[in-house]
């Protein structure tokens, strides 16, 4: 198999593979109520200041009427506050609950024991060309995609 070939199959499968280990690794017991795609609004509102949903939605590239419906069962389930905006009262800020603060850790740890699985293993030079190799990639499938649209 040529190394292009080789490249190729690894990307595949690295794409395939990690939905499916995330799916398997957040989704356990405790947080069987939502979904992966639930995990990343959790991670995208984070554990800071509450943010408002057209950030959110922004940083997800999702419309707002997804984000909404999204918000609507995360909200039900008890894992965000939605709440309007004193100073503009057609702003809604987005915050995790207590609860939407333990998914939002979950995620995250799944995420560093990845990085660390990875980076653990390699040189700073060879962090930095993986990176910079990784970023160019993203920055060929936004543009693939743009494209598309």
């Amino acid at each position: 198999m040529s190394l292009d070939q080789t490249l190729n199959t690894l990307l595949v499968s690295l794409f395939r593979d990690i939905l499916d280990i995330e799916e398997g690794s957040l989704i356990t017991e405790e947080y069987r109520d939502i979904t992966v795609n639930d995990m990343h609004v959790i991670e995208a509102i984070g554990i800071s200041e509450p943010k408002p949903s057209s950030v959110v939605a922004k940083k997800l590239d999702i419309t707002m009427g997804t984000l909404t419906k999204a918000i609507d069962g995360l909200t039900n389930k008890l894992y965000v506050n939605r709440e309007r905006s004193t100073e503009d009262k057609r702003v809604v800020l987005l915050s995790l609950t207590e609860k939407g603060k333990r998914a939002f850790h979950h995620h995250a740890t799944f995420h560093q024991n990845m990085i660390d699985a990875v980076m653990g293993q390699l040189d700073e030079e060879e962090r930095v060309v993986l990176t910079k190799s990784l970023e160019d990639l993203i920055k060929y499938l936004k543009a693939f995609g743009e494209d598309k649209h």
